[in-house]
């Protein structure tokens, strides 16, 4: 009997042995892999996509200036009822820029990219032109906001454009 304690005590011991072995045994932590900040890039996407708005804008082109939203944008422009998506954001571009006097450009002075690099917004400038009801040329100058998102392919659309009136 004394055989077998003996017998069982050691296998109980190797048994423990064995199990700490395997787990005192030390394996290099997993690394997380390192988030790349790309928001200096993404900046420099937007202003240039802004430009090229700006641009289609003064050119007075509706297909090219509402190519900049996301098809479920909104425009929220003073004096206007809220525009929802992209095709009546074109629509109601073509009714602007059928006045004669139209012009608008724009220009952002602040972008700023989410961390997780899927969102930005953006403050800036714009100078819009209409003809009045007797055909005079009136200038706003004003400021907007613009919410901006990442799309699948990369690409940064507007999600909300807010322009106001005030003039200072």
């Amino acid at each position: 009997m004394t055989h077998l304690r003996v017998l069982g005590f050691g296998v109980c011991l190797l048994s423990g042995a064995m199990a700490m072995a395997s787990c005192s045994g030390t394996t290099p932590p997993v690394s997380q892999p390192t988030a790349v900040d790309n928001r200096a890039a993404d900046e420099a996407a937007i202003r240039a996509a802004d430009a090229a708005w700006s641009k289609a804008a003064g050119d007075k082109d509706p297909a090219r200036t509402a190519s900049y939203y996301a098809d479920g944008a909104v425009l929220m422009a003073a004096g206007s009822p809220m525009t929802t998506g992209k095709d009546a954001i074109q629509k109601a571009f073509g009714e602007m820029m059928a006045n004669p006097a139209f012009a608008l450009s724009f220009a952002p002075t602040k972008v700023e990219v989410s961390k997780a690099g899927d969102l930005a917004y953006e403050i800036g400038d714009y100078s819009l032109t209409f003809s009045d009801k007797k055909g005079k040329p009136l200038t706003t100058k004003a400021k907007y906001v613009v919410v901006w998102g990442k799309q699948a392919d990369g690409s940064w659309k507007a999600l909300v454009d807010a322009p106001n009136t005030t003039t200072n």
